[in-house]
């Protein structure tokens, strides 16, 4: 603990010639009494308190014991390994050294305040901060800004006219996006910082046991995307090169915020300025899809008139991506199963992603485990409330209603909207509908409780890419929902 004599036995509440007697003779065998006491001293020590004994005892705390175990025996932590020592150019096992030695430094209690720190962090400080860093606008591109009613909702989201209000159908031939062929990972090098910050990374993503797999995810080519089409290419990038690189950005821009500073040196070099936003094909641009969902309820004598449900999560603190935030769901990364042409389709990671995060199918979820089936989304595998609303026409619609690349990290998001137009599914299945582990809690509101909906919408606690598909999606379902849906206006404006 690092502290003197007297300062030590002040802590036990015992005698300062005891503690010099134990300093004196450290081959000394205390009391039994005295040995219950130094136990629960070192119960109550902090993590790092706790390690610097275990150091010098030569005894490996449990926490360390289990990081040094997946360390060497996850291969997906030995694929992020590899390609840190590939891209920092180092000597093979450099980057498991590094590694190592930092995992035995990281206190984890501190991880844990730093974590509820970054959630105090408002959705409106890191636009604004954004806003500052990047400017507004450049060309007929800006940042997406939607107005309910009087209040104003800014996000990071870079968009245009021809990216919103799509209306575009997730089936084909309008869920037109394609995988091209022969298109190799962006090389990249790891300067010191860089590398030095991707050992971090990869340190707290063994203290903390955080889940990480090395799948693949598809990365954006080229961009053409209109009013009821979705069209453009993608290649293939490794997860790994996602996770040590554009996800820094995230927690680097937060810090950044929560300690009221400018200096983000990771976004200086990844993702300078709005035209290496825009440039997509030059560098790793990774993202996601993400929907409101809206499930139609009768007339309640408790509730009131026939409705609109809708879900919102807040994120779990173990998931790599807008931790702690409030978003839609589902919301997931883009990125192939078992057919990379195929499930490059938005349509596709969506039915995914509504089966994994709120009908319970963890076999679809890949960070469980190596996906085995030959065909995931195969009808027959399908869930009992997935099975049903793709028995009738009408019962399940899907729509992408607006699409923006996010100032936060460089990923490009697909806001979508799913309603679920039969008023029997929530008496049959409402029961069943479950957040999976990337949320921590799961919300409920109605489209006809107006004051609630526009608290939500001023809530601080919002990711952005989540409050660019919250407010697309009640644009869309106020166009679309009738009598069932009482919201304030929602009207978008572009770099405001």
């Amino acid at each position: 603990m690092q502290l003197s004599n007297e300062k030590f036995a002040e802590k036990l509440g015992i005698g300062v010639r005891t503690v010099a007697s134990w300093r004196q003779d450290p081959s000394r065998r205390p009391q039994s009494e005295m040995q219950q006491v130094l136990d629960i001293a070192l119960e109550r020590a902090s993590d790092a308190e706790r390690a610097r004994f275990h150091e010098l005892t030569g005894e490996p705390s449990a926490d360390m014991a289990a990081a040094d175990e997946r360390l060497a025996a996850d291969p997906h932590i030995g694929a992020a390994l590899e390609w840190l020592d590939r891209h920092a150019h180092w000597t093979p096992g450099s980057a498991r050294r590094a590694v190592a030695n930092r995992v035995a430094q990281v206190d984890t209690q501190s991880l844990h305040d730093r974590g509820a720190r970054r959630s105090w962090v408002r959705q409106r400080d890191i636009a604004a901060t954004l806003a500052s860093y990047y400017g507004s606008q450049l060309g007929d591109h800006g940042l997406n800004t939607a107005r309910a009613g009087d209040f104003a909702v800014n996000t990071s989201v870079l968009t245009c006219e021809d990216w919103l209000d799509l209306d575009c159908e997730l089936r084909p031939p309008y869920d037109g996006l394609r995988v091209a062929s022969g298109q190799p990972e962006a090389d990249l090098f790891l300067d010191e910082h860089a590398a030095g910050r991707a050992v971090q990374r990869l340190a707290e993503t063994l203290s903390m046991n955080t889940r990480l797999v090395d799948s693949p995810l598809y990365r954006l080519l080229s961009i053409d995307i209109r009013e009821h089409q979705l069209g453009g290419s993608f290649g293939v990038a490794q997860f790994v090169h996602y996770a040590l690189t554009a996800d820094l950005l995230e927690n680097e821009l937060v810090d950044a915020v929560a300690a009221g500073t400018t200096a983000m040196p990771l976004r200086d070099r990844y993702l300078p300025d709005l035209r290496s936003v825009l440039d997509v094909g030059d560098r790793l641009c990774a993202g996601g899809v993400l929907a409101l969902t809206a499930i139609a309820r009768p007339a309640d004598p408790y509730r009131g008139d026939a409705d609109y449900l809708l879900l919102v999560q807040e994120r779990s603190g173990n998931v790599l991506n807008a931790a702690r935030r409030l978003a839609v769901i589902p919301k997931g990364f883009h990125q192939p199963l078992t057919d990379i042409r195929r499930d490059a389709q938005v349509g596709r990671t969506l039915r995914r992603e509504l089966e994994e995060e709120l009908f319970g199918r963890p076999d679809i979820d890949n960070t469980f485990g190596e996906q085995l089936a030959a065909d995931p989304m195969h009808p027959s595998r399908h869930s009992e409330p997935m099975r049903w609303l793709m028995a009738e026409p009408g019962r399940l619609r899907m729509e992408c209603t607006g699409f923006g690349l996010n100032l936060v990290s460089g990923n490009y998001e697909f806001a979508s909207l799913i309603v679920i137009e039969d008023e029997e599914f929530w008496a049959r299945f409402g029961g069943v509908v479950e957040a999976n582990w990337e949320s921590a809690t799961l919300r409920q509101y109605s489209t006809t409780d107006t004051e609630l909906i526009g608290d939500l919408l001023s809530d601080v606690a919002w990711s952005n890419e989540g409050l660019f598909a919250m407010t697309q999606g009640l644009h869309r379902l106020a166009e679309i929902g009738g009598e069932r849906v009482r919201i304030p206006s929602i009207e978008w404006e572009i770099g405001q």
